[in-house]
Order: C-alpha cells, then structure tokens, then sequence
C-alpha cells in the first residue's frame, strides 16, 4: 500500500497505535546517507519530528530552519485534516512529552493553519493555546513567537486562549521570578494586549494586575497592593541597606524570610551584590528547585559547602517524587554528572536517572539492543547550550532496556559492531562509558553478525542507513520476530518498511516505552495521548 498525499477522512477517524506505519515510496526515496528508506503517514512523521526536535537546532542532515518549517507544514496540515489528533499531540507535547517550545510554536502553527482554511470543526482554537500554556512566562512567549512569526496582529483565538491561561499561571511569585526586563514581553504586555480579566474566584488578581501594569508603564511609583503579603515582603527586602542584606540572609529563619519575600536563588547574587558563598548557598538551598540544585552542583562545590549541606541536596535529587515533578529529561543527569565530577554526586545522580526512566519496561526473554554509534549521533548536539549528543541519549536508553531486561545482547554498531559488556544492578551511567564512535551506519550488517534467535530486537538510531544492503535493515530477523526502531532524530526518510511486528517510536524521554509491553501482550497500543491499551484486541500491524 502507497502513502497518499493526503490521508483519507476514514483512515482519519480509523484507531492509530503510536509506532509508525511506513509504506514503500513510488520510486526511490533513499535516507540521507544514500541507503534505501520509505515514506512516513504524515501523523507518523509529525510524532517523530516533535519528540526528537528540540526548536531551532540544526542536525547532521538538515539545518534548523528547514527542521522547523517541516515542522510547521506538518503541524498545519494535521490541524486541518486531524486536528483532534494534532491538538491530542500538542497538548501531550507540553505535558508528558515535556517539549516546551515545540508545542508553543505548534500551537501557534495550528491556529494559523485552521484560520486560514476557515476550519471550524474539533477542538477550538482557543482552547489548544490555553492548554500548551503551563508556565507563567509562556504567554509573553507565544505573544512574541506569534508577532514574529506571523506579524502583530493578532486574531482574537489567540488572544481569548493566552487570557485563559493568564487567569490561571500569574500569581504574586510568579510575577516575581518572571516578569523580567530579559523578556520581549513583560506581564504587563501581555495584559495590554489580551485584555484578561481577573478569575472570579482569586479576589487578589485584579490588584496583582493592576500592579503589573504599573510595573511596566510606571516602575518609579509602582507600588504593591498593601493586601499581598509576599510582593510587600520582596519591596522590604530591595529596600534594605546593602551591609545589612547578608547577615539577614544566614542569620536565624534567613531562608525562611527569602521565601517568604519571594526570593529566587537567581536574583539573590544581584541583590548581595557579589558572589554566594557556602553559608549563602547553604541558606537558599532549601527553597531551590531541583531543577536549580542540578544546574548548581558544580557551583556548590566551588563554594565548598559543609558534607551536611551536600546530603541534603543529594538526598532531594534522588527523591522520587522530587524527580517527577521536575519532570527534566533522562539526559540531564548526565550532564549534571559530566559538569559536577565529585564522586559525592554520582549515587544521587544515578538513582534520579532510574526514577527518570521509570517507563522502560523490564523485558521478559532474550533481547538484542543495538545502539547506533554512527558519526550523524555524535554531531547532533541535543540543543544549542548542552554538549550532549544523540549518542549520548542513544547509550543510555540502550544501557536502561538492556540493564532491566531478563537476559539482554547489548550492542553498539557502526561499520563494524562490538559487543558492550555490563552485569545486571550496574549503575547506568557507568555502562554508557563503555560505549565507542563507529563511523557510519551498517545497520543491516549489524543484524545479520548479531541476532541469534532473540526475542524481540530494539534498535536505537537515527535511521538514516548506509547503502550497502538492499532492503531494509529488519530483514535479516524472522518476521514474527518484534523489531522496535527508538528513533532520536526525526528525520523525513525511515530505514524500515511496514509490516507485521515492526514498530517505530522515538523522543528523548522514556514516555512511550511504555508501549512495548502492551503491544507484547496482544493489546492495541494507542498514541501516547489516549488511552493506553484495549483488552482483548490485537495490535493494528
């Protein structure tokens, strides 16, 4: 079966798991690298792209502009021929998928698309710009991605969806930590330009808007309303004496009273007017979040806090629940590793990444994980601020699927393959140092040395296959045997057909690994998004 153009209105409304259904190209459509590959379902190809692109970010194989504006031509297809699915996927990206501008840009991509086409039917407009906005200084955000984008006017959808989400994401703290001069567009702005009303049932909004404005427009009188207890402690703070500012911060309830004032660790270097000490640090520490203690180790260490501090802030780095609401990908605590290298970091580092991977299944039987080492996985940087590549993602998903499956081949592959050894209880990160650089992409090659009757193969590339085996890379495993491509890149061309057992998914978190047991078990794995699975039904390939 061909991929059509456009995909069918009954093909639309038609159950789609979350792996990708590829079908062969009407005439040669190779991989970048020249190998053969197969076009995606624009929906496959779209889920790829936005898990995988972090925005702006140029890759092996094409730039970041042209990543972003397939993005866009994708995301505005899709709300105009799906948009229950593409609003689905939007929503997911700004939640689980943690993908923070790619649904902002998305949302925007889709309001656009829709007004132009005149679409009026699923879910509005106004509702899908709410939803994505989760974070105080997101509506400045999408204002000023909107106005560059697609110029200053801007439609009332928008407008009524960034009001919604106003009402709900601008509190006194808030307005502290991110009404900011760094910000194209200060809260004041945005209340200019949306006209939000006070939610009914916070009595205090209406002054707290009326305070940003003032802010804004007249920030030498601006005064903050005598009722809110927290903007009224920060303007006592700001107005104390400079000599007297760090005796208050590690005297007794010095943490407290920042907290109370609604001081971030952030403004308080600015506020001291030098650098923080161990004693500074020690004191602000408690009302850190833990994605600002991850950001810090490497300062805190420089400081040389006491070994008391420094328990403390390794045990609130591997709490669990600590680690699920700060929600940061798997790979950050590799980077928190790589920048804080004392030992007495690393058990508190390791154990938030497991809690961060809680969705890699433990695989029953034998499996083979083979983890692409190629030159494109060490080029692609994962944004442009981080040293972190693909690969480096790529060794350590492949290290967790192989460290919790009952009996696991783990390989990493390139021209050549090599086997990487490691025992089951071993920590991670200390596996992903095994790993090597192998030149290009023998993906076919790979599985003909290496699979040996295993029970499912996972596969963690970029797919984008050299051409020195016809076919696709899945050919050598049996066909009733799984093969699972975790794709971290999202390219256009796929190295692998459709057909029974093979399954595509992809991101740079561990949310959809959750799919592999549920399609094992004889259930129908759904998009992330909707419900997980449906007893008693089989899986759609």
């Amino acid at each position: 079966m061909l991929v059509a153009p456009h995909v069918s209105a009954a093909a639309r409304t038609m159950p789609q798991p979350p792996r990708v259904h590829l079908a062969p190209a009407p005439y040669p459509f190779p991989t970048y690298e020249g190998g053969p590959a197969f076009v995606r379902e624009p929906r496959d190809e779209l889920f790829l792209l936005a898990v995988g692109n972090l925005v702006a970010q140029r890759t092996f194989y094409e730039s970041g502009t042209e990543r972003d504006e397939r993005y866009v031509r994708l995301v505005g297809r899709l709300a105009v021929d799906d948009p229950a699915w593409t609003a689905g996927l939007l929503r997911w990206l700004r939640g689980e998928g943690n993908m923070r501008t790619a649904s902002l840009v998305g949302a925007a991509a889709y309001v656009r698309a829709r007004l132009d086409a005149g679409a009026s039917d699923g879910p509005s407009n106004r509702s899908v710009i709410d939803a994505v906005l989760q974070r105080a200084d997101e509506p400045g955000e999408l204002l000023a991605h909107w106005t560059s984008a697609y110029g200053r006017n801007v439609p009332q959808p928008v407008k009524r969806g960034i009001a919604d989400a106003v009402r709900r994401l601008y509190s006194s703290r808030s307005l502290l930590k991110y009404d900011t001069a760094s910000h194209a567009f200060r809260f004041g702005d945005v209340l200019n330009l949306v006209h939000a009303s006070p939610d009914p049932e916070k009595p205090w909004q209406g002054a707290l808007f009326r305070y940003a404005l003032d802010r804004r427009h007249h920030p030498e009188t601006a005064l903050p309303p005598a009722s809110d207890t927290l903007l009224t402690a920060h303007r006592t703070l700001m107005e104390l004496p400079l000599e007297e500012r760090r005796a208050l911060v590690t005297g007794p309830d010095g943490s407290e009273r920042l907290s109370a004032a609604g001081m971030t660790w952030e403004a308080l270097a600015g506020w001291l007017h030098g650098p923080l000490d161990a004693a500074v640090w020690e004191a602000v520490i408690p009302e850190m979040g833990p994605m600002a203690l991850l950001r810090n180790l490497r300062n805190l260490d420089a400081a040389k806090i006491s070994a008391e501090a420094a328990a403390r802030v390794a045990a609130r780095i591997a709490d669990a629940d600590e680690v699920a609401r700060s929600r940061q990908f798997p790979l950050r605590y590799l980077a928190a590793r790589r920048h804080a290298p004392k030992r007495r970091w690393a058990a508190a580092l390791e154990t938030a990444l497991g809690h961060s991977l809680s969705n890699v299944p433990a695989l029953p039987g034998r499996t083979l994980v083979l983890v692409d080492r190629s030159d494109s996985m060490f080029w692609d940087t994962l944004s442009e601020r981080s040293k972190l590549t693909r690969a480096d993602a790529a060794a350590v998903f492949g290290s967790a699927l192989a460290l919790r499956a009952e009996a696991a081949d783990l390989v990493e592959f390139g021209w050549s393959t090599k086997e990487v050894p490691f025992t089951h209880g071993e920590a991670v990160l200390d596996v992903r140092e095994r790993f090597h650089r192998l030149g290009g992409t023998h993906t076919t090659k790979a599985l003909r040395d290496r699979y040996r009757d295993h029970d499912r193969v996972v596969i963690v590339t970029d797919e984008q296959a050299a051409p020195h085996h016809p076919g696709g890379p899945a050919e050598p495993v049996p066909p009733e045997i799984p093969v699972y491509t975790w794709n971290l890149a999202g390219y256009h061309p796929a190295h692998a057909p459709v057909g029974p057992h093979r399954h595509t998914f992809g991101g740079l978190t561990d949310a959809a690994f959750r799919m592999i047991p549920l399609i094992e078990s004889g259930r129908q794995a759904h998009w992330p998004w909707t419900d997980d699975a449906t007893s008693g039904t089989t899986t759609a390939d």
